[in-house]
């Protein structure tokens, strides 16, 4: 088993056959990688330019748009996955089309960071509609169903995330061995999307998860080739359920680097296509009962998905619109008045 390419040439002389290409990678391994899929090498060199140019600045800098609790801005080493019990190697800033006020960075400290951004974010929501709507055809439901689902009409409940990634340079480090770029874990979105440089890789994936919100995996991990000119897509939690279970989410991780591999830093771009808050998710043959798309986070977060048992405990007790957008652990000193 290894991770099928999808070519998206001639996509519209080629749409049931790729619609096909699809349903089989994402009901096997549950993760695939798109080539040919319109969005140019300049186009994505840019956004890896802008997240170096942020990355760059001095944390003293990134930190005037922490994380605050709303799933949008700056965190470093903060985030701890249940499966390792310790911290991701790496820092990110998390942007979304919503929720957003006091959290781009300023065009003093870099100069163009939110128009450079959105446009890159709008080009992958525009590719990602193609893909859902093929998922959508292939399942046998309406057209829209994933594309109304999770992109904004104008009301402000998106949910979708652009996460610019920096995982830093091992050189010189000596790491236990429950250490990770990034501990295996499972996406609780509907479609992830996923950019990396050349060489830069780690990515590994391991299928074998048969029913949404259960921890199995299988026995063995996949590594995933790290191309600039491919997109990683992976099915999350949200589209598993929303497929009754035919659609698979797999666990995935980055590990750090082994034997004659580059110690550097690596650099990737993730989107993450989420259903909105509102946003009702309940497959055709209904295996479970509907939930929206800010009820099923806050029921992630209970189950300590992405972060502690204290945090999921915290979350099972909140509202779901506010779980919604309150999906990360904000630490001690990021916190207002810490």
């Amino acid at each position: 088993m290894s991770v099928p390419t999808i070519s998206l040439h001639d996509f519209d002389a080629r749409r049931q056959e790729i619609i096909n290409e699809l349903m089989d990678a994402s009901t096997n391994v549950g993760f695939f990688t798109l080539s040919n899929h319109g969005i140019s090498p300049s186009e994505v060199q840019a956004a890896f330019d802008l997240s170096q140019q942020f990355f760059a600045l001095p944390d003293e800098v990134k930190s005037k748009t922490a994380l605050n609790g709303k799933n949008a801005g700056w965190e470093k080493n903060t985030q701890v996955r249940p499966s390792t019990g310790t911290a991701d190697q790496k820092e990110s800033i998390q942007l979304q089309f919503a929720r957003m006020e006091g959290l781009w960075p300023s065009d003093d400290d870099l100069p163009g960071f939110r128009e450079r951004a959105e446009k890159f974010m709008n080009q992958i929501r525009d590719l990602s509609v193609k893909v859902m709507e093929c998922f959508a055809e292939g399942l046998g439901l309406p057209l829209d169903t994933f594309t109304e689902g999770t992109v904004d009409p104008g009301v402000g409940d998106s949910q979708d995330v652009l996460r610019l990634l920096h995982y830093h340079s091992t050189e010189g480090k000596t790491f236990g061995p429950n250490f990770w770029r990034a501990g295996a874990h499972a996406d609780f979105d509907v479609l992830t999307m996923l950019f990396q440089r050349d060489g830069e890789g780690g990515l590994e994936v391991c299928p074998g998860r048969k029913v949404v919100g259960d921890f199995g995996m299988g026995q063995n991990w996949l590594p995933v080739e790290a191309r600039q000119d491919r997109i990683v897509c992976n099915i999350g939690d949200q589209l598993m359920r929303w497929s009754d279970d035919r659609l698979k989410s797999t666990y995935h991780r980055v590990r750090l680097p082994e034997g004659q591999e580059s110690r550097g830093p690596r650099y990737s771009i993730a989107f993450f296509n989420q259903a909105r808050t509102d946003s009702i998710i309940q497959g055709p043959q209904k295996k479970y009962p509907p939930i929206t798309g800010g009820e099923f986070i806050a029921e992630a977060m209970a189950k300590n998905r992405m972060q502690s048992a204290e945090i999921a405990k915290k979350a099972a007790m909140e509202s779901a619109d506010k779980v919604a957008s309150e999906i990360h652990f904000v630490p001690q000193h990021l916190q207002v008045g810490a």
